[in-house]
């Protein structure tokens, strides 16, 4: 299994931030035919984002290319379970990539719209924000 993880990142550990707004990038179809857009904001994680293009390959067989428009690239941290308070910011736990509304994930191209809609709705089971089909 291969987990989306970068190879480098500017800080080990970052701070949490706040997700407000719209996407501003990435908001429209530009490498395939067919989309899957957010319609709500918030974290994805690797191991989503890998169960999504399982369930989209899967459904598809042969034939079609996908475009993966997201990348985890934020660390989260956890600390051990059981620990006390105090002892510092605990160690990456998983990597998140941050999804605002409007934010297409996925592509598709070369399949027919059915099987895109079909693999798509698959797809979006994985994901904890509402997603909607979109096409160029």
């Amino acid at each position: 299994m291969s987990l989306l993880t970068p190879r480098k990142v500017k800080h080990r550990k970052w701070q949490r931030g706040t997700q407000r707004g719209n996407a501003t990038q990435k908001t429209s179809v530009d490498f395939g035919s067919y989309g899957l857009k957010a319609q709500t904001g918030g974290l994805i994680t690797a191991r989503q984002i890998e169960a999504a293009r399982r369930a989209i390959t899967r459904y598809m067989q042969k034939g079609g290319k996908i475009w993966i428009r997201i990348f985890p690239d934020k660390p989260v941290t956890q600390k051990g379970s059981e620990v006390r308070m105090g002892g510092g910011k605990g160690a990456v736990d998983h990597y998140v990539a941050v999804v605002r509304p409007g934010t297409v994930m996925f592509e598709l191209e070369g399949i027919e719209e059915s099987i895109a809609r079909e693999a798509f709705r698959l797809a979006a089971y994985k994901f904890p924000v509402k997603t909607k089909f979109v096409y160029r």
